[in-house]
């Protein structure tokens, strides 16, 4: 790399850190002098630190620092302003993959396969986000799953990953012919690592969350926070770097998309110390889908039986949807093939281009795209992962899409940026990995990440809402449908209504993630199931790791608290009581912004609540 002298105004850099230094030269190297008008040599030093330090942040974080990030788009810009489409060349296909009902015998031998496995594997969660597209200042992890707890999105997911860790443990402590954590010929117990990535919108929330509440349970050492840095925005198509306005001492930045989460990955070393611990498996997950880990597991099974590097899971997709789509494109001239997602205003086109005139239609015959909906939820095997980031440095291919102000393309209306997605790196894979999908039932993802503003223009578009009312709704009847799975007698939804937005509302049942490390675990806490008997109207709460329930009739509000080494068996319990209801808020109504986003706040009128300590405790009555 050719060195530089640094011009008169930049003279006393030569007395700042060497990473100040290496900044400088990046950026003329870059042709980027321009940052440096009208700077003064020996004055407003600590401004020019400041400005250095978010320079050599870009240095540490984007593979191959400031120079490789201006390489790059001025490459994708010239492709833009020529309108180069990516996928010329490329002919989308369905891709093969994989289909499981929830509860079928297919889906409880993958998740038993998955669970067995679950020990092995590493966790990714994507939380850069702030909840302001919800109508929600705070982080989108510390929102509510739902009202009747209010156990936040942030600590479902680690009592989630917690209770399958035991969960794992114990199998392969069972199959070693001990017990859990090494003596006697068991197996050593393992940590199922997690690493959060968040942004400077959420990186101390996130910390703070956390350290709040003792982690959630999570072992000293078992979370790592990974903090995605912005990148720099830029002028025209000569990638000039944008300054902010009013300022000779700072550049405009923006986000690079959640695809850094790979390059995080790299940067940390993570990805490599998971390797090197024998992980199999990294899961990415997103920040408010509460549903992921009653599928997950399954999805694990899938990766693990059938080898794959990359698995995608998928939901059912409506044609024309504003949903991703995993497709398998063949190049035409080589015959090369590679199955990714491609973004729903790139297929239509694509298919008309050619497959067919019709673009993005459904099949006939089931009256769906026959292209399965991404949802940015991926199962990597680590080691084609590891082998795949060490050539790239974590970096996925990236994308710009500047807005022009003139004909010729020419000029910006806006500073823009490269970005990139997650769901992209697939494409970083060597082209003998396997790359699949696994597709669960629609309920399975339900994303909150709407207004209620917004989510009543999503529905007379004939969208789904996906908003805090549909998400806690569809939480509680993620657990109606595993009760309902084996037998128990859980009334059906009925239509609610708050702010306009009308979605069918189940019984209000929520269980410890304890009792559900999988769908068969928790079909053993019910023994009897037709003798449980659930009301539309009623509230179940289960909190405990501990918790048989052989007859239940309920019609009401029943919340049964078993505190560490607490065993309940419930023989026989009827319980009518005023139970709980949701009081509708007006439109401008003051109360608190995880109310407000609902429509509703949540009324107690009776609840029965048992309440137990250490040791065995039966209720018969």
């Amino acid at each position: 790399m050719a060195d530089v002298e640094f011009p008169d105004n930049l003279s006393d850099v030569k007395y700042m850190s060497e990473a100040h230094q290496e900044a400088a030269k990046a950026l003329l190297r870059a042709g980027q002098a321009h940052l440096f008008d009208g700077w003064v040599a020996g004055t407003n030093s600590s401004e020019k630190a400041r400005f250095f330090d978010v320079i050599v942040g870009v240095q540490e974080t984007y593979p191959g620092g400031v120079e490789a990030y201006c390489e790059n788009a001025r490459r994708l810009l010239a492709e833009s302003a020529a309108e180069v489409n990516p996928f010329d060349g490329w002919v989308p296909e369905v891709p093969e993959g994989f289909a499981l009902d929830y509860a079928s015998p297919q889906f409880d031998e993958a998740e038993a396969t998955g669970l067995a496995t679950f020990r092995d594997c590493a966790f990714v969660l994507v939380a850069g986000g702030l909840g302001e597209r919800l109508g929600y200042s705070g982080i989108k992890v510390s929102l509510p799953t739902e009202t009747e707890t209010d156990t936040c999105y942030l600590e479902l997911y680690i009592k989630q990953i917690l209770s399958r860790q035991r969960a794992s443990n114990k199998l392969a402590a069972a199959s070693s012919g001990g017990a859990a954590g090494g003596g006697a010929g068991g197996a050593e117990e393992r940590i199922v690592p997690l690493a959060i990535m968040t942004s400077g919108d959420t990186h101390e929330r996130t910390v703070e969350l956390l350290e709040e509440n003792g982690y959630f349970g999570a072992a000293e050492g078992q979370i790592t926070i990974m903090k995605q840095e912005k990148v720099p925005a830029l002028l025209d198509n000569d990638a000039h770097i944008a300054r902010e306005e009013g300022t000779k001492y700072a550049i405009q930045t923006k986000p690079h998309g959640h695809g850094d989460v790979h390059t995080l990955l790299a940067s940390t070393g993570l990805a490599a110390k998971w390797s090197r611990d024998g992980r199999k498996f990294i899961v990415f997950f997103q920040d408010t889908n509460a549903m992921c880990f009653k599928v997950v597991t399954a999805a694990v099974g899938v990766s693990q039986t059938n080898n794959l590097a990359c698995n995608s899971l998928t939901v059912p997709r409506e044609a024309g949807a504003a949903v991703g789509a995993i497709s398998r494109l063949k190049r035409t001239a080589s015959g090369e093939t590679i199955t990714i997602n491609v973004e729903y205003n790139q297929l239509a086109p694509l298919l008309k281009k050619t497959v067919s005139s019709d673009g993005d239609v459904a099949d006939p015959k089931t009256g769906l795209s026959p292209f399965p909906g991404n949802i940015n939820q991926l199962i990597f095997a680590v080691e084609p992962y590891v082998r795949a980031i060490k050539k790239t440095g974590g970096l996925v291919p990236e994308f710009v899409n500047p807005k022009y102000a003139n004909a010729e393309k020419t000029v910006f209306t806006k500073p823009t940026r490269l970005e990139c997605m997650m769901q992209d790196f697939p494409r970083t894979l060597d082209a003998a990995d396997a790359v699949g999908f696994t597709q669960f039932e629609a309920w399975t993802y339900s994303p909150v990440k709407n207004s209620l503003d917004e989510a009543r223009k999503k529905i007379a578009s004939g969208n789904a809402p996906c908003c805090a009312l549909q998400g806690e709704a569809e939480m509680y009847l993620s657990a109606c449908k595993a009760l309902d799975s084996f037998g128990c007698r859980v009334a059906a939804p009925a239509p609610f209504t708050a702010l306009g937005i009308t979605i069918p509302m189940p019984a209000r049942v929520v269980i410890d993630p304890a009792l559900e490390p999988s769908r068969a675990a928790l079909a053993a806490r019910f023994p009897s199931p037709s003798k449980v008997r659930v009301s539309q109207r009623s509230t179940l709460v289960l909190r405990g790791d501990d918790i048989v329930v052989e007859e239940l009739d309920l019609d009401g509000a029943l919340e049964i608290r078993a505190a560490p080494g607490a065993r309940v068996t419930v023989k026989k319990l009827a319980v009518r009581n005023a139970g709980h209801s949701f009081d509708l808020l007006a439109d401008d109504e003051d109360a608190p912004e995880a109310l407000k986003i609902r429509g509703y706040r949540l009324k107690r009128g009776e609840t029965e609540i048992l309440e137990f300590g250490a040791g065995d405790h039966v209720v018969r009555r």
